[in-house]
């Protein structure tokens, strides 16, 4: 555990081999926390990596804590862990809501990053909220769509990012677990090329379902404190910073267009469409093209 102050401490684990190559793992979410499955993106004879749960998810403390807890928090954790590290710089790896920290991150210190792998590019633009919330992702889950509103009453329908954040932050734990599990499991039907059911269960449970829905509702009704668009009007601080991204073409959740802008603000940057691939790095094809990249930035043959 590392206290961060703001009455925050954060897990953190560091493993593969030491003296191997730095890396960072940033979690996606925000608030799921991570876990032993994203260790195995990294050759642990060639890296040392270090994953941490960011605040008040996973295990770290105080449990699903919105307090002091914002994007520029996270950012400021990530530097003390590295100071923690000892390292001068190092791989920076995040998926989803991990690549939006990533870029944040790194548009903050970039003398810190010595490369950046990205999956599931989301810049939390307006456009990208409304997709996931207002309209796009529920022409292809109307069933699901359907669930996840009828939460809600139909005159509070025309904020549902709002009306949720009501429920998430109701003194009644009832009312907070009844809303959490709607809304993971909402973000659980389009994270998935097939259905999955374990790992719906899995997003659904209510120690996940908790922290992942009220800290996720919090960055979002609050924009993840970014400027519209910031993270794209930045981008030309990435130069000289070498970078892969991996993004599923079928990916419902942060869809492809958001990677493009991306690689169209920072040309430099490796684009890779997976074309069978969704959002989850689990997928074949998003595992297969993660892993070739933390390997080519290790120096590892192919």
């Amino acid at each position: 555990m590392l206290h961060v102050g703001d009455g925050h401490s954060i897990y953190w684990e560091r493993c593969g081999t030491k003296g191997g190559k730095p890396a960072v793992f940033l979690h996606g979410g925000p608030g799921s926390g991570c876990s032993p499955k994203q260790r195995q993106q990294f050759d642990p004879e060639l890296y040392d990596v270090l994953l941490f749960d960011q605040r008040g998810c996973g295990r770290s403390t105080p449990y699903a804590c919105l307090d002091n807890n914002t994007t520029w928090d996270l950012v400021a954790d990530i530097e003390k862990l590295r100071e923690m590290c000892g390292h001068e710089k190092w791989l920076v790896f995040g998926g989803s809501w991990g690549s939006t920290l990533s870029l944040a991150y790194a548009q903050t210190h970039p003398e810190r990053v010595a490369e950046l792998v990205l999956r599931g590019i989301f810049l939390c633009r307006q456009n990208e909220m409304d997709w996931l919330y207002k309209y796009g992702a529920s022409e292809l889950y109307p069933e699901e769509w359907e669930k996840f509103v009828r939460h809600i009453p139909e005159e509070e329908r025309g904020d549902i990012v709002e009306a949720y954040r009501k429920r998430l932050t109701s003194d009644d734990p009832a009312v907070q677990l009844a809303a959490a599990k709607a809304w993971s499991r909402w973000e659980g039907m389009t994270v998935t090329l097939l259905p999955d059911q374990e790992m719906l269960e899995e997003f659904t449970e209510d120690t996940h379902a908790v922290p992942v829905a009220r800290i996720e509702n919090h960055y979002f009704v609050n924009r993840c404190w970014l400027d519209e668009g910031q993270l794209l009007t930045n981008a030309h601080r990435l130069e000289g910073i070498p970078g892969i991204i991996i993004q599923g073409r079928h990916d419902c959740c942060t869809p492809p267009s958001a990677a493009w802008d991306l690689k169209k603000a920072w040309p430099e940057v490796e684009l890779q469409i997976v074309p069978d691939g969704g959002h989850l790095f689990t997928e074949p094809g998003i595992t297969d093209g993660l892993v070739r990249a933390s390997d080519r930035f290790a120096g590892k043959a192919a």
